[in-house]
């Protein structure tokens, strides 16, 4: 198993003041994905993403099945481990508050409800960064 860390309060800081992060994912035959934008939350000191459907291509196909990815934000690219906690309420309950909070309001408002459905909190991945 690859050892992890925690996230700084600085990685933290960049990471929530992010409109999106930029996410790579292994491709089979070793090399990387393009990286592709996504929202991106954090709550209670981790990283949190999220797709509108859970599906088996695309980045998040990718990230399920390798277990990991590269994360950029301006300023950072951090080498992560991909949890699936999708099962986690009180994970489900932090991230969609998180959701709402972040974009909740402005351009993102009308499109915010889909990130907090049952079929997105399905698609829950924490992202942790590896040592």
């Amino acid at each position: 198993m690859t050892a992890l860390r925690n996230w700084t309060e600085r990685e933290l800081a960049q990471i929530s003041a992010s409109a999106e992060l930029t996410i790579a994912v292994p491709r089979r035959d070793g090399g990387w994905r393009a990286a592709v934008p996504i929202w991106v939350v954090t709550a209670g000191g981790s990283v949190y993403v999220r797709t509108w459907r859970r599906r088996e291509t695309g980045w998040y196909g990718g990230a399920l099945r390798s277990g990991e990815a590269r994360v950029t934000v301006p300023g950072l690219e951090v080498h992560v481990s991909v949890t699936d906690v999708s099962g986690d309420p009180a994970v489900r309950a932090a991230v969609d508050d998180a959701y709402r909070r972040k974009y909740g309001g402005g351009s993102g408002s009308d499109t915010v409800s889909g990130t907090v459905t049952d079929d997105a909190a399905r698609t829950t991945l924490r992202l942790s960064p590896r040592a």
